[in-house]
Formats: C-alpha cells, structure tokens, sequence
C-alpha cells in the first residue's frame, strides 16, 4: 500500500518561505528580473493614464506640452493609447522575463534534486511537490511585482511632474494610476506562475531512486 504524506498548508509555506531563504541570491535575481519587466509595464501604463487625465482636463497649457512632447491631440479628445512599438517591446520584456524565471527554475531543481528525492521518498505525492515550487513562485511573484508595479507608476508621476511641470499632478487619475498597479501586480504574479510550471512538473516526475543518487 502507497505510504502518504499529507502536510498542512502552513507547513507547505514554511518549507517554501525556508527554501527562498536558503537559496537567497537566486531567489532575489529572479525576482529582480520580473521587477524590471513589471516596472516597465506599470511605467508605460502608468504614462498613458497620466497623459489621459492632462488630456481630459482640458487646459491650453498642458495641451500645448503635449503637442509639443509630441503627443498627437485631438479637438475632440480620445483615449491615450501606446504605440504598436511600445506594446511590442513591453511584450518582448515580458517574453523575456518568462524565460528567465523558467531557467532559474530549472536550475533550482537540478540543485534540489536530493532534497525532492528525499522528500518522494518519505511518501510525498507529485501534487506535493507541485505545491511546494508553487507557493515559492507566488511569493516571489508577489513581492517582485508588487515592488515593480510601484516602481514603474511612481517613476511615471516623477517623469510627468518633470516634463509639463508640478502643476500636472492636480490632473493625474489616481484611480486609473491605482488600477495600473493591479494589474501590474496581477500580471506579474501570472508571470511567475507560468514561468514555475514547467520546472515543477519535471521536478514532480522526478523518480526518487534517481534523484537520490545524483551526485551534487
């Protein structure tokens, strides 16, 4: 009969919380990677919000640094959007970030490969350590996009009082400035998610007789 270890999800977060410790650096090269790309995401939203809101508040000044700044106004108004270069090269810093969460990952298990042989050999399930890289992922997901949405807005507001002047700030859409972060925490945590997937599932695959002999 299959022996089973079933832990509480506390103690699943323990061992996740212990392990990006142990593994510090690489945890927090990781991270930095998906702060860049969530910063840079947040920054361009952030800055498409901010030249809305100059946009919609209608004074000839601001219209007239826009145009200047070589913004396209129309009379009629309109929403602010990104061009198809600054989508596409948020998107290749996404795709970039993907693949670097995906390798550290991969070098994570390699570098765990007695301790989840271990672990199956105690009678972990597949599922078990699924959960274990999971909840290591959305921590990093977390704390990384949560200091790269902040980043990226609040360089927007410093790079939007510096262009058209501090008297821009009394037209910023704080709730659409607000709904950026959201999504750039949102994102970013989805990012780090998908990025783990992979490497966990050929960690839970691992057979343990062969992961136990792997020499480190």
């Amino acid at each position: 009969m299959r022996r089973l270890v079933a832990l509480p999800l506390k103690k699943s977060f323990q061992l996740a919380y212990q392990s990006i410790r142990v593994r510090f650096f690489r945890s927090l090269v990781t991270t930095m990677s998906l702060v860049l790309a969530v910063a840079f995401l947040s920054f361009t939203q952030a800055g498409n919000d901010i030249t809305q809101g100059l946009v919609n508040s209608g004074e000839p000044a601001l219209l007239s640094a826009l145009t200047h700044a070589g913004y396209d106004i129309h009379p009629e108004g309109g929403a602010v959007t990104g061009s198809a270069k600054q989508r596409w090269i948020v998107f290749l810093s996404l795709l970039v970030c993907i693949v670097g969460i995906i390798n550290a990952q991969l070098m994570s298990v390699t570098e765990r490969f007695r301790e989840i042989g271990t672990l199956k050999c105690l009678g972990a399930l597949d599922r078990f350590i699924v959960r274990l890289f999971v909840i290591e992922a959305t921590i990093q997901g977390l704390a990384g996009a949560i200091s790269g949405a902040i980043i990226g807005t609040l360089v927007a507001i410093a790079a939007s009082c510096l262009r058209f002047g501090f008297s821009s700030a009394s037209f910023i859409p704080w709730a659409d400035l607000a709904t950026t972060i959201f999504m750039g925490v949102g994102i970013g945590t989805f990012l780090s998610l998908l990025g783990v997937l992979y490497p966990a599932i050929i960690a839970a695959r691992m057979q343990p007789v062969e992961a136990m002999r792997v020499e480190q």
